[in-house]
């Protein structure tokens, strides 16, 4: 009965905060205070239930861990320079309020950690997970992640046992993980496999004494190159979520804040718009343009759910009084529910500051520059993906000019090094459109996956007064329409073609059969 009321409440909340456009994990936490209040207790069950979750958290965090992409200039300076920062402010304020240093030290650094769990929803919702700035905030988290597990085992308190460089030997177990993944083919099996793995790094970490969170997110990292990671968190992403969702109603469990705490949160939240400024200019130094700035901040300027994980630590090892544990719950919950809408239209709010924002951009040589040409091609195809590349195949046989025009580098550099003309740039940047010049571009092929994105990418080539035609793709009535009444020529369903061609093919296969 106690699980039922525990999942039911948290899945009211959760729905209510969605409908609000806030994330659900705002409403999981305002459930745990609800909860609270009605005398509702916190049991072994859910805690143990939250240390699986963030365990699963650790793990995938383990899985997308690449040095190649740690060490890149803008993750480096922006990253660290941000989280020295934040962290030298944070530590004189502690020891102002006359806060034991080294606690206020530690949580000073975990308020510089970003929301892993919203800025890849946002990202990921937009469709920009793998563009340029998609990308940056990505390998920024998880150096944040990473910084976020060293403060866990600092924090913590505990000795190294000499059986701790029993770690060691994962590497050499590495070619049986990675094995296993390969031959568990079932979506089950991987899902299973996952979640055993991340388990077994907590066992055998707590069985030489030390924190399970550094186990699981070891365990992740042994698994990091192989081909199926990618996969495997996908598969856990939901999963993983389930079990956090214990983790924040304990917090609402855990204590109600009174009234100096609530006002120590939004005295928190007041300095959070201070934090998205500074990324924005660490960014602009970095060689970025302004406008990949502006939504890479906007992206990470939240408190990260590690700040409630760190806290509990900190707390738990007598750093802090017991009271930060539900400051830092508000003021996360609070910054991830300013943080939602402001994502949801981080391209309308730049568009709006644009004139302004653009006076800060360096001139460098960076990846994010803008094309200044895209030479004789009469044909450009945005979004090179399955379809698109498929677009410029058949554009390439028939002698046309072609050139691909992608926001991904990763597919950039593939798609380069197959000989493909292909340039960097964001479709839904209005910059692009109003510089690129398209004077001998005959028709332009979108086939962007996200929606809005091709909407976007229309409305600019309008308003620009482009006159030749737009092809694009779409999946819905309402889209066909919506994309015609912007000014796309030609629509297809991606699928509803795939049918066509399949028939016609089929059909002539049989006329000759029969001649």
């Amino acid at each position: 009965m106690t699980e039922l009321v525990w999942v039911g409440t948290a899945y009211i909340g959760g729905l209510i905060a969605s409908r609000l456009s806030f994330p659900p994990l705002v409403g999981y936490l305002v459930a745990g205070y609800i909860l609270h209040s009605f005398g509702i207790e916190l049991g072994q069950t859910l805690a143990r239930l939250a240390d699986i979750g963030i365990e699963l958290l650790l793990f995938t965090v383990g899985l997308k861990l690449k040095l190649r992409s740690l060490l890149r200039r803008e993750v480096l300076s922006v990253g660290g320079l941000h989280l020295l920062f934040v962290t030298g402010i944070a530590s004189i304020v502690f020891l102002w309020l006359g806060e034991q240093t080294l606690g206020g030290l530690i949580l000073g650094a975990s308020l510089a950690f970003s929301s892993t769990v919203l800025a890849i929803k946002v990202l990921e919702d937009n469709g920009e997970l793998s563009s340029l700035h998609g990308r940056g905030v990505l390998s920024i988290l998880i150096l944040q992640d990473i910084i976020a597990i060293a403060l866990l085992a600092f924090a913590d308190g505990r000795q190294l046992s000499p059986w701790a460089f029993a770690l060691l030997i994962l590497p050499v177990l590495r070619p049986l993980a990675h094995r296993l993944l390969t031959v568990s083919r079932a979506d089950e099996l991987r899902l299973l496999l996952g979640v055993s793995l991340a388990l077994a790094g907590g066992v055998s970490s707590e069985i030489v004494d030390i924190s399970a969170d550094i186990g699981a997110l070891l365990m992740g990292v042994m698994l990091a190159d192989h081909p199926q990671t990618d996969d495997l968190a996908n598969k856990l992403w939901g999963l993983k979520e389930v079990f956090l969702v214990a983790f924040f109603l304990q917090i609402g469990l855990a204590d109600l804040p009174d009234r100096a705490q609530i006002i120590n949160a939004l005295g928190l939240l007041g300095i959070l718009p201070l934090q998205g400024v500074l990324f924005f200019v660490l960014f602009l130094l970095a060689g970025l343009r302004s406008r990949t700035a502006f939504i890479s901040s906007l992206a990470l300027m939240t408190y990260s759910e590690f700040a409630l994980i760190t806290t509990g630590a900190v707390v738990k090892a007598n750093l802090l009084s017991s009271e930060w544990n539900a400051t830092i719950a508000v003021a996360v919950a609070g910054s991830l529910a300013i943080a939602a809408p402001l994502n949801r239209y981080s391209h309308q709010l730049f568009s709006r500051f644009e004139p302004f924002l653009t006076r800060f951009e360096k001139k460098t040589g960076h990846p994010d520059r803008l094309p200044e040409s895209i030479g004789m091609a009469e044909w450009l195809v945005v979004g090179m993906g399955r379809t698109g590349v498929s677009a410029y195949n058949a554009l390439h046989q028939q002698e046309k000019r072609v050139v691909g025009l992608d926001a991904d580098p990763t597919v950039l550099e593939s798609l380069l090094a197959e000989g493909r003309r292909v340039i960097y740039g964001d479709a839904e940047d209005p910059e692009l459109w109003a510089g690129l010049p398209l004077d001998r571009v005959k028709c332009i092929i979108l086939t962007l996956p996200d929606f809005e994105a091709r909407c976007s990418a229309v409305r600019q080539l309008r308003k620009r007064e482009y006159a030749g035609q737009i092809g694009t793709i779409c999946y819905f009535p309402e889209e066909k329409q919506k994309l015609g009444q912007l000014g796309a020529n030609f629509m297809i369903h991606p699928l509803v073609e795939a049918g066509n061609q399949l028939a016609r093919q089929l059909g002539r296969d049989n006329s000759r059969l029969r001649e």
